[in-house]
């Protein structure tokens, strides 16, 4: 596969990220809409190659709307809301994740990783002046200066000194990055291997996630199975403790087991592999995501089970968070400070997505007889037990409170609801504008907005907020013509009057009672942002 050549940027930039990998491109693609220059250091000559993340949140699309790849991302990606386990042949489980058709997006998404890169690095070549990817290079060396970071970079035409306000390293699990600064990644990884297949066939089978435990087509595994575009199947099947696992790799083992599982399923059109690698679980991380001016993100950072599919979700809510703290900071318009609530905050949700995580890998992969003895009893349980059933879902993945953030302000007054409190994502909502519908958090991933919620012409002190770079949306009742932002923000009554401050990345920072700005404005002061 082919790119586009990118030419060097200079030797000194604002933002230097290691990796261009998915979290890489769309860290660099946010920094681009905040207006901040970046350069990418790349060591592959293009895109991944091989089956990686698949499967993307409704949170993380909106994060990849913000970088730039709303309409391509949906235009190809395969939308899914349930799946289906089956003990054997039997359905044990059908569960469904909240949807309504008023949402911008579907709660999941199949699509290969390297089409996700491609998009980003497409939306990045609309900004040539604020963002450049360096393909084939990589970072060899970094030092911490007083005031900059120093890297050394390894380029097809030699090697290079880069000079850069922060680095941010984005460059995968084997991050040279960390190893430069002596980092470990701190945690734990399960035994059990999973071999993943990709293979192309013509289906019409609805997209759903598929899993089977103890199968006909291959007894004692556990088999999971996903559309993807292009007629593509992303199968994971489990290989024995006694297996070999380089053995377990070729393709005269791995192709009868998965034409056993096709005709079993009776998916019966032709088909032929695409990629063949193995996987275990890993949970993982970093104590601290910031150490002086080098920040990580993504796998650099983390590394998470598959199963509940956090891995790419989780990397891409770092770079959601990260790019408007550095932009501000680079501006002057706040401290530097406010770039350490990024580990504050990413450093709890990577713990929160690793228990979730490790309880899904005991179940999908059970490390010892005891976790397999209690998965055995769950599953026969479920053929006649609804109760049981629910004990079998692996959590999907699910947007990250940051209820201990310093960035938080207490809520004053009584709400109908606790969805929208501060360090919880801002509630989506289908509006009408002048423009015709448009959805909320098309609202944001640039500014901070603060949604004023009144019932007559919009006072001028909030329409002030504007000039303290606060945006502001006039949200009155004949605008939430389905009342779905009133119930979600918790003002049920049409007459009420809020304001709701949220921040570029989509999280609520506080809300007040009444229209009265005063207190709004006060608080932003005192977060230490340039009011």
């Amino acid at each position: 596969m082919s790119q586009p050549t990118d030419h060097p940027a200079a030797s000194r930039c604002p933002v230097l990220i290691a990796g261009g990998g998915p979290v890489g491109l769309a860290l660099a693609a946010l920094l681009a809409r905040q207006g901040v220059r970046c350069r990418v250091i790349e060591a592959d000559e293009g895109y991944c190659t091989g089956s990686r993340a698949i499967c993307i949140s409704r949170r993380s699309q909106e994060i990849l709307a913000w970088a730039g790849v709303a309409h391509p991302l949906v235009q190809t990606g395969l939308p899914w809301t349930g799946g289906r386990s089956f003990w054997r042949a039997t359905e044990v489980l059908h569960f469904q994740m909240p949807s309504e058709p008023t949402q911008r997006f579907a709660p999941m998404i199949n699509i290969q990783q390297h089409l996700v890169e491609q998009f980003l690095h497409e939306a990045l070549q609309q900004a040539p002046g604020l963002a450049q990817v360096s393909w084939g290079s990589r970072v060899a060396a970094v030092r911490q200066r007083d005031g900059w970071v120093e890297a050394e970079v390894e380029t097809p035409a030699g090697p290079e000194t880069v000079r850069a306000d922060f680095l941010v390293a984005c460059d995968g699990g084997r991050s040279t990055v960390r190893e430069q600064l002596g980092l470990q990644l701190e945690g734990s990884q399960y035994e059990g291997r999973y071999v993943i297949v990709d293979v192309v066939q013509k289906t019409r089978r609805p997209v759903e996630r598929l899993a089977w435990f103890d199968p006909p087509s291959n007894p004692g595994s556990t088999i999971l199975m996903h559309r993807q575009p292009g007629d593509v199947w992303r199968i994971d099947y489990q290989i024995g403790d006694d297996e070999d696992p380089v053995e377990a790799v070729k393709p005269e083992h791995v192709l009868p087991r998965v034409r056993s599982h096709l005709a079993m399923i009776g998916e019966d059109q032709p088909w032929q592999p695409l990629w063949i690698s193995i996987y275990n679980a890993k949970c993982l991380t970093l104590r601290d995501y910031r150490h002086g001016r080098v920040f990580f993100a993504g796998d650099a950072a983390h590394l998470v089970p598959i199963f509940g599919v956090r891995g790419l979700n989780s990397g891409l809510d770092d770079a959601g968070n990260l790019a408007w703290k550095l932009a501000r900071v680079l501006d002057g318009s706040a401290a530097d400070a406010l770039l350490d609530s990024y580990s504050a905050e990413r450093v709890p949700a990577t713990h929160e997505n690793i228990a979730y995580g490790a309880k899904s890998t005991e179940f999908m992969a059970p490390p010892n007889f005891a976790f397999r003895l209690m998965r055995e009893a769950v599953l026969r349980l479920a053929v006649t037990d609804q109760a049981v059933r629910p004990l079998i879902n692996p959590r999907q993945t699910a947007p990250v409170a940051y209820a201990a953030s310093p960035l938080n302000v207490p809520q004053q007054g009584q709400w109908a609801n606790a969805a929208a409190a501060p360090g919880l994502p801002a509630p989506e909502a289908l509006l009408r504008g002048p423009h015709g519908e448009f959805h909320l958090t098309q609202c944001f991933g640039k500014d901070f907005v603060c949604l004023a919620f009144g019932d007559g012409p919009l006072p001028e002190a909030v329409a002030a907020l504007a000039g303290h770079g606060i945006g502001v949306l006039d949200i009155p009742p004949e605008a939430d013509a389905l009342g779905q932002a009133r119930h979600r923000y918790g003002l049920p009554d049409p007459q009420a009057q809020a304001l709701v401050l949220v921040r570029p990345d989509g999280y609520v920072m506080g809300r007040w009672r009444g229209l009265d700005p005063a207190a709004l404005l006060a608080a932003f002061q005192e977060k230490g942002f340039a009011g």
